[in-house]
C-alpha cells in the first residue's frame, strides 16, 4: 500500500513538470526576440583624398644624386677628422700597460725623479713607474698630467655612433685599507 501511495505521489509530481510551463517560455522569448531591434550606427563616409602639391620644387630634391653626392663628401670628411685622432696611436708600439683595464690599476704614489714627476702604478702585484707621455689601458691612454694625488690621461674612445673622440680619464691615489 505504501508502495502504491508513493507512486500516486511520484506521478503528481511528475504531471506538474509537463511540456506546458516549457512552451509558453519558449513562445515568450520567440516574442521578445522579434520585438527587440539592434541599434547600429551607420559607418561615416570615408573623407576624400585631396593631394598636395610639392611646395620644395626649387630647392635640391631630397632623393637625387646631388644630395647623395653631398652626404657622403660631408662623411668622408668627418671619416678623415677620425682617423687622424686614431692613425697616430695605431702606428707606435704598444706599452706593457696598455695590455691591463684602467680598473685594475691603482696609484700607490708619485716621484720626482730628474726633475720630472713619476707615478706609482701597482698592477697585478707588480710595481710601475709611469712618466708623462707614457701610455695605460686599452684606450690609448696617454699620461698627460701627474701629480700627488692622481694621474690624468687621455683616451681615445669609439662614442654609440663609431666616431672617435677624446674623453679624460684619472687614475686617484688609492690609500690601503686596514
Amino acid at each position: 500500500m505504501r508502495a502504491l501511495y508513493l507512486l500516486l505521489l511520484l506521478s503528481a509530481f511528475l504531471s506538474g513538470c509537463g511540456s506546458s510551463s516549457e512552451d509558453e517560455i519558449r513562445q515568450w522569448m520567440a516574442e521578445e526576440r522579434n520585438q527587440t531591434k539592434p541599434k547600429v550606427a551607420p559607418i561615416p563616409a570615408p573623407k576624400q583624398f585631396k593631394p598636395e602639391a610639392y611646395a620644395n620644387a626649387s630647392t635640391l630634391e631630397p632623393f637625387s644624386n646631388q644630395k647623395l653626392t653631398q652626404a657622403l663628401k660631408r662623411d668622408s670628411a668627418q671619416v678623415a677628422s677620425n682617423g687622424a685622432l686614431v692613425a697616430p696611436e695605431l702606428a707606435r708600439r704598444k706599452e706593457p700597460l696598455e695590455a691591463f683595464p684602467l680598473d685594475t690599476m691603482s696609484l700607490v704614489g708619485s716621484i720626482i725623479k730628474a726633475g720630472q714627476p713619476v707615478a706609482l702604478v701597482r698592477v697585478d702585484g707588480l710595481l710601475y713607474q709611469v712618466k708623462l707621455g707614457n701610455y695605460l689601458g686599452p684606450n690609448y691612454g696617454k699620461v698627460t698630467k701627474i701629480n700627488e694625488a692622481e694621474v690624468t690621461l687621455r683616451e681615445i674612445v669609439q662614442d654609440a655612433v663609431g666616431e672617435w673622440i677624446e674623453r679624460i680619464a684619472t687614475l686617484q691615489l688609492q690609500e690601503k685599507s686596514k
